[in-house]
């Protein structure tokens, strides 16, 4: 956010800094190269779902759901830097008001990427849990009608909300309400995969056939939130300590790592889809047939 950005060069570069810790910096270019790949992979894991018909399940749009919310991750650093090159080079007046627009507008992109990967894990693993303990009946559950109207109003609540946090990120209770909900949304899943492995290991004899299988499922996605963990865990505790501790000395030594926190946010956006191509053959033949151009059907 780019609140947290300019009060973060201004603890890290000026006298505030009582830190001996240097600033860490990553050239934008390596940025920009991995955003783009981050888009690039991401659109490919869309358009594989869209022309393969065995793909177009409520799982897989949940997972496009992930996929989207990845995208407009890197979208975010795509925008961003374009806007500070434009900015450089004299086309847009620094601080006027299309800058705090744009800012407003990119900053929205970057929080809802956050807020759209978390409800997103969150509908994946009610799916899986709904797959493994309801098999039967999993595909009156959940259709693809219910898969796409629970879409829409997630991703309606999560446009409201990250409009809302971008407005009113000066204050406090926005920033715990922002970075709560990334608890939350770990507790809510730990407690679905510790019922689902828990249960399904007693009572392996009396689960059927297809929800074993199913279980290969939970694993996929046990590694994506695994791995979503790894990547933004650093920056939400960024946050915290920008908000709590912006001139202890140990706040601001981990602040200087800043740039590196973002860089593994742009990674996650990298990883996701190499993961689904690593763990099901059929996003592999997907992703061939996509990347070579041929027809799926």
């Amino acid at each position: 956010m780019q609140r947290i950005l300019s009060v973060y060069e201004n603890a890290s570069g000026m006298p505030r800094n009582h830190s001996d810790c240097p600033l860490v910096v990553v050239p934008e270019e390596v940025f920009f190269t991995l955003s783009v790949a981050g888009v690039l992979e991401n659109l490919a894991v869309l358009l594989a779902v869209a022309k393969n018909k065995h793909l177009q399940s409520p799982m897989h749009l949940f997972i496009c759901s992930l996929a989207i919310s990845d995208m407009l991750g890197s979208l975010y650093k795509i925008l961003e830097n374009i806007l500070i090159l434009l900015r450089n080079t004299g086309y847009v007046k620094p601080r006027g008001d299309f800058e705090t627009t744009a800012d407003d507008v990119i900053d929205s992109l970057f929080v809802l990427s956050l807020l759209g990967s978390i409800f997103s894990l969150s509908a994946i693993a009610a799916d899986r849990y709904i797959t493994i303990f309801h098999a039967l009946q999993y595909h009156s559950i959940v259709t693809v009608r219910r898969a796409l109207i629970a879409l829409t109003i997630l991703w309606a609540l999560c446009t409201g909300s990250g409009i809302t946090m971008v407005i009113f990120s000066h204050h406090v209770p926005t920033v715990l309400t922002f970075t709560s909900l990334f608890p939350l949304m770990l507790l809510f899943i730990l407690c679905l995969y510790v019922h689902m492995f828990l249960l399904a290991r007693s009572q392996a004899r009396r689960i059927s056939s297809p929800s074993r299988v199913n279980m290969r499922g939970a694993i996929t996605l046990t590694i994506l939130l695994g791995v979503f963990i790894f990547c933004w865990a650093p920056f939400i505790l960024h946050v915290l300590l920008m908000t709590f501790c912006p001139d202890n000395p140990y706040c601001v030594c981990y602040m200087s790592l800043f740039q590196v926190n973002g860089l593994l946010i742009m990674c996650n956006a990298i990883v996701d889809p190499f993961i689904y191509a690593f763990r099901s053959p059929e996003f592999r033949n997907a992703f061939r047939k996509t990347i070579l151009c041929r027809r799926c059907w």
